[in-house]
């Protein structure tokens, strides 16, 4: 690629000196310079006349996703962050990694359960992939958010995945970005027992834990089983004798028929 600059001045000398000023190239390239117009004189002095114009340039290799960088670079500042750096790499899983540093106020960047994060996260991978037949996912973390997050729901989906293997009860988790569910999804495969499922659509998808076919609760929930128990639930009590749906509810008390 190439980047340039130009400048103007009433000789060619003081022209190139303003172009290769404005170009401010880096001191091992080399810079090239092109008289654009050169100077005409006024008519008598008075009428007319126009400056000489030179442009300055030099070739340069452009960085993988530098463009995406510079594009995530805008989008901070705009958001009132002093960016310290910004690190890129395409892991051997064909990801795109960008990692922001900007002190210790990434909680704007992150947003409400890394809702902004997710966002920038969007926008980015639709410049990475621009004009481009290979696409390639994108991740962008700040601060190490993402593998904080990521220990977390790890941690919820084992414990959840406890519950219902106790009780034999399913689960349904909070709404999820599908990065979220997928680590709920990798976690539960790991663990005898259990499957999980996502329901709903849209940002109100979720994430269903329940026991695999077959696989019986270690203490089943008293809702799975039909027998009552008297006060200390060690013996069972003798069964009730059914009532006519006349009779009343124990849940809303007895109906009177008048």
């Amino acid at each position: 690629m190439i980047r340039e600059a130009f400048g103007t001045a009433d000789t060619i000398e003081e022209a190139k000196e303003i172009a290769v000023a404005n170009l401010a190239a880096p001191e091992d390239v080399d810079v090239t310079t092109e008289i654009v117009a050169l100077p005409e004189k006024k008519i008598l002095g008075l009428f007319g006349g126009s400056p000489a114009k030179v442009r300055a340039f030099y070739e340069y290799e452009e960085a993988p996703y530098q463009y995406a960088t510079d594009y995530l670079k805008e989008i901070l500042e705009g958001l009132g962050m002093e960016v310290n750096s910004i690190d890129v790499k395409e892991d051997e899983e064909n990801v795109v990694r960008f990692s922001i540093d900007c002190g210790d106020y990434y909680g704007i960047v992150v947003g409400r359960r890394g809702e902004t994060l997710d966002s920038i996260q969007y926008l980015l991978r639709l410049v990475v992939n621009k004009n481009s037949d290979d696409y390639k996912r994108v991740s962008v973390n700040v601060g190490s958010y993402r593998e904080k997050r990521e220990g977390t729901l790890q941690n919820v989906a084992k414990k959840v995945a406890d519950k219902v293997k106790k009780y034999g009860r399913r689960e349904t988790l909070e709404p999820m970005n599908p990065y979220e569910r997928r680590i709920i999804h990798t976690t539960i495969q790991g663990i005898e027992g259990v499957t999980s499922r996502s329901v709903g659509m849209g940002d109100s998808r979720r994430v269903v834990i329940e026991l695999e076919e077959g696989f019986k609760p270690l203490r089943p929930s008293r809702r799975n089983d039909n027998r009552r128990y008297n006060n200390n639930n060690t013996t069972p009590a003798e069964p009730r004798e059914r009532r006519s749906d006349f009779e009343g509810s124990s849940l809303y008390g007895k109906i009177e028929i008048k």
